[in-house]
């Protein structure tokens, strides 16, 4: 088998997800009510379906994918791993860089790993129609193509910044069915409240969940749908790291570093939890988030109780926050655009088992040209901090002589987001590092909840 390109047939599709939270070194923290008391499944069957709701809240390590689950993923899974030897050689590096591509989806990222089973267990529970968050597009892309498959209408609240900076992902969303409204909207108290305040609001993906929540919660036949944070999505996501394994294993590797972009945690849960048996059995892997310098959640938030959501619909959740009111610029990888993190990410990066980095919009979208001229895809912004950190790790090997195994996700592809890299060829780009009074003032609002 060719070594830059590794391939599992079908049959090695993975059969089970896998549940991290029996194997964290302590356990979760719970997600609370308002009233300070942990909250119960009964308390989420307004947005969610049951079968949802037992994932989330499970201490079962596996849980099995359901055939019409296996069968839709099958039209893009097992996911190609390459290896990424012309950008090896363009950088001298004695490292081995490995990618795992998830932009060979029909909505060309990894998001419809659990989009198609979140759709899934709504339409066997009943529901007709489904509300949802998006920011670059990808997940609320992800969830219109789920929401077709399996006969459900598809209503998405898109960040208003990335509604007019990514118009092509907004089109395939439409063609797959889906209404798609910029946020904040008129349509919810919510975003009426925010254009109120703010007529010209950006939008933000907090601002996004709390309408899409609002109106699900609003309908009996309306569910919500989430595309990161929530325990389930990333368990959902874990095929990516299950898969990369296999395929490693194929050319007797083992990684010595694991990259992946990181906004609300679904790329790094997918990537990195089933690695992390390995890490706790001795082996010396570093697992890095990728997130960026003007939303740094991990590398400069607050771990705390906070809402995964602008208003407060959401449960309170322990977790590396800038505020849920925190306001981020418009970057291009609006996919990252979260003042929060997964619980089960926060967790792990508190207690050192995972690291983060901060990474400037300028040095990723280098990044993304390099890795284009070099492999030939083109990456979404967001994946491109992936590429910058593997690239860093790479360019470290070289500066130390050291051999070294690096394996990232390339979570998506950059076709939609063409008008970013034209942005960066013009020189029209802007770094933007959050200043320290800014992020003090968003933390001032948290919920009182120890």
């Amino acid at each position: 088998m060719p070594e830059h390109k590794i391939l599992l047939n079908e049959s090695e599709l993975p059969t089970h997800w896998y549940n991290v939270i029996p194997d964290l070194p302590t356990p979760m923290s719970p997600y609370m009510g308002p009233d300070g008391q942990p909250i119960t499944p009964e308390s989420m069957q307004a947005i969610f379906p049951p079968a949802i709701i037992e994932q989330e809240m499970s201490d079962q390590r596996w849980i099995e994918i359901p055939e019409p689950v296996r069968d839709a993923l099958c039209l893009w899974r097992p996911s190609p791993l390459y290896r990424a030897k012309r950008l090896e050689e363009a950088l001298g590096t004695p490292a081995k860089i490995y990618f795992k591509h998830e932009g060979v989806s029909p909505a060309g990222s990894h998001k419809p790993n659990s989009a198609v089973a979140q759709a899934y267990y709504n339409r066997q529970a009943g529901i007709r129609r489904l509300t949802t968050e998006t920011g670059a597009g990808q997940w609320g892309s992800s969830l219109a193509l789920a929401g077709q498959m399996f006969g459900l209408d598809v209503h998405v609240y898109m960040v208003n910044v990335s509604y007019h900076q990514k118009p092509f992902r907004r089109s395939m969303m439409q063609t797959w069915g889906a209404e798609v409204i910029p946020s904040p909207s008129r349509k919810t108290e919510t975003g009426r409240q925010a254009l109120e305040k703010d007529p010209d609001n950006p939008g933000s993906l907090g601002l996004a969940i709390s309408e899409a929540v609002e109106e699900a919660a609003g309908r009996e036949d309306t569910n919500y749908a989430l595309g990161s944070v929530l325990n389930h999505v990333l368990l959902h996501q874990t095929v990516i790291g299950q898969e990369a394994k296999a395929q490693l294993a194929k050319v007797g590797e083992t990684p010595d570093v694991i990259l992946a972009p990181c906004g609300g945690g679904s790329n790094v849960g997918g990537i990195m939890f089933p690695f992390l048996a390995d890490k706790a059995a001795g082996k010396d892997i570093r697992m890095v988030a990728v997130e960026p310098s003007s939303c740094p959640t991990l590398t400069r938030g607050h771990y705390a109780y906070d809402y995964g959501d602008s208003v407060g619909l959401t449960p309170i959740m322990k977790m590396y926050t800038l505020g849920h009111d925190f306001m981020p610029p418009g970057i291009h990888a609006g996919g990252l655009r979260y003042h929060g993190d997964s619980v089960l990410v926060s967790q792990l990066y508190h207690e050192g088992i995972l690291e983060a980095v901060a990474v400037p919009q300028i040095a990723t979208f280098e990044a993304g040209v390099l890795f284009s001229r070099t492999q030939g895809i083109i990456p979404a912004p967001e994946s491109a901090h992936a590429v910058r950190g593997a690239i860093d790790e790479a360019l470290k090997a070289k500066a130390e002589g050291k051999e070294k195994t690096i394996l990232f996700t390339l979570s998506g592809h950059g076709h939609f987001d063409m008008a970013a890299y034209d942005r960066y060829f013009a020189g029209d780009l802007e770094d933007f590092d959050y200043p320290d009074d800014a992020l003090n003032q968003a933390l001032h609002n948290l919920p009182d909840v120890e």
